[in-house]
């Protein structure tokens, strides 16, 4: 059987990376996917995970499912974000291993790194530092999922590998502005200000921390390469500290430049002002991509194109 065949389960598959991973495995002819929604199937319930799992038994796990928010909900909510990650990947990392699953691909967030790691910051700065107070919990959960992995190819011989992305955008991204990260936020607020003529738009913290920011669907586009790759073998993927992979577009821009940036996509002419008294996060969030770039891959879409692209998906959706 051709790995076109495999049975393939991808877990948060109506999220922004699910749904893109899925689209790019279709497209690539895989025929045998499967996923659930969370109503079929609560991740956080361990005995549901242990009967899908043991009547799908899936070849490949791509686990994308995770609760996600920008600063203001991992501020309001982070019992519910450390909770509901943890069990999450406990739930699936485990059961994949019961049931004999080869491969799974466990995508982290770049957050794990400490708030003040060296710039661009290279997988094996993990733990070496503490971590951005106002996404802790998350980061911490997200650690975990490298460790489960890491400790079960250890033990186990295992092939689960961590892929760790830089901010994500694209279609399917939560245009909610209370709980959005960045770029989809001010999509919104910019569209819905050109629409209602509304002469300034405000935006948290000072403009000047800078961030990276990778298209959902280069992304897919990674995570499907890396689960393919048999060059990245046991022995590296079971290195304490050095088992996860970096995935981003290995430059940066303020966030300032990005608001500029948007707003001249969507339309919008008003002025923007920022509001110095909100919190900012780190200073600086740039990934060191030489592993990923080693192992043959690179991002595809610049930031105005994907923007571009995000925005006619907005369009669309709303």
């Amino acid at each position: 059987m051709s790995d076109l065949d495999a049975k393939i389960y991808v877990a948060g598959h109506r999220g922004m990376v699910g749904s893109a991973i899925v689209r790019l495995l279709k497209k690539r002819g895989y025929s045998n996917i499967i996923y659930r929604t969370h109503s079929e199937l609560d991740l956080t319930n361990q005995q549901a995970v242990r009967s899908f799992f043991g009547a799908e038994r899936p070849e490949q796990v791509y686990l994308a499912a995770a609760k996600v928010g920008g600063i203001h909900a991992n501020n309001t909510y982070p019992a519910e974000f450390i909770y509901s990650n943890l069990m999450i990947e406990s739930n699936v990392i485990h059961e994949a291993w019961k049931t004999g699953v080869r491969k799974l691909l466990f995508l982290g967030s770049s957050c794990i790194y400490p708030r003040l790691a060296p710039q661009p910051m290279s997988e094996g700065a993990l733990l070496s530092g503490p971590l951005e107070p106002t996404n802790e919990p998350y980061a911490v959960a997200k650690i975990a999922g490298i460790k489960l992995c890491e400790s079960y190819n250890r033990q186990y011989g295992t092939d689960y590998r961590s892929v760790m992305p830089t901010n994500l955008y694209g279609p399917g991204d939560n245009y909610n502005s209370e709980n959005s990260h960045v770029v989809p936020a001010l999509i919104c607020r910019f569209h819905e200000a050109k629409v209602n003529n509304v002469e300034e738009v405000m935006i948290w913290g000072t403009g000047t921390p800078m961030r990276e920011f990778l298209y959902v669907d280069d992304m897919a586009d990674a995570s499907v390469h890396l689960m393919g790759l048999d060059k990245y073998t046991y022995q590296e993927h079971t290195k304490s500290m050095q088992s996860h992979i970096n995935v981003g577009v290995g430059e940066d821009l303020s966030i300032r430049k990005l608001a500029e940036t948007i707003a001249t996509v969507v339309g919008y002419t008003g002025k923007i002002v920022f509001d110095t008294a909100k919190q900012d996060g780190p200073p600086r969030k740039l990934l060191d991509i030489s592993l990923v770039k080693s192992l043959g891959w690179q991002p595809n879409t610049n930031l105005i194109e994907g923007i571009k692209l995000s925005y006619q998906s907005y369009l669309a959706e709303y």
